[in-house]
């Protein structure tokens, strides 16, 4: 079986504005900072997925990789400008290249980058993992932002398999 990586989704600072902050914040963090410690005990890749646009201009203090999982030098930082990560992004040729696959994903937006991330990883043939209690999003219109996180816990079943984040094993991932 292929090897195991982790994508960090969109974990960047503006997410963390003290005027409209992602949804617990503090404990996303938490849980991500645990997860990356496992994925590099246990030798796994770990990509960051950076998103730019109008509203995070790429350089910019907002638009930076939150200090508190910051990545290290042997991490790879993909940059999008979309909400699919593998959308006209060097994702797909660094996977292959590594001979991943199976993502464990973590990050944000739970209702669209993280989403459109593991439907796509599912489609293109990925085994995905979506750690359940590491990722966030915010409230809108119709729902609370936990209400959002547990309805996409519940539906990404049917695409990922759904796990707490302390339940991940990168070799047992792997099928090692």
């Amino acid at each position: 079986m292929g090897q195991t990586a982790l994508l960090v989704i969109d974990v960047q600072n503006a997410m963390f504005d003290e005027g409209d902050p992602v949804y617990e914040g503090e404990r996303l963090l938490a849980n991500i900072k645990q997860l990356i410690a496992k994925a590099r005990k246990d030798n796994a890749p770990v990509f960051y997925i950076q998103h730019s646009d109008e509203g995070l201009e790429k350089g910019s203090e907002a638009w930076k990789i939150h200090a508190d999982i910051a990545p290290a030098t042997m991490d790879t930082i993909i940059h999008k400008t979309k909400p699919d990560s593998f959308y006209h992004t060097t994702l797909e040729d660094e996977l292959k290249r590594r001979g991943i696959e199976h993502l464990v994903l973590a990050g944000m937006q739970t209702d669209l980058c993280v989403d459109t991330t593991c439907r796509r990883a599912v489609s293109m043939g990925y085994r995905v993992t979506l750690a359940s209690d590491a990722h966030s999003t915010w409230n809108n219109s119709a729902l609370t932002a936990q209400q959002i996180i547990d309805h996409h816990n519940d539906v990404l079943r049917w695409f990922a398999a759904i796990r707490r984040m302390e339940e991940i094993d990168f070799h047992e991932e792997a099928g090692e």
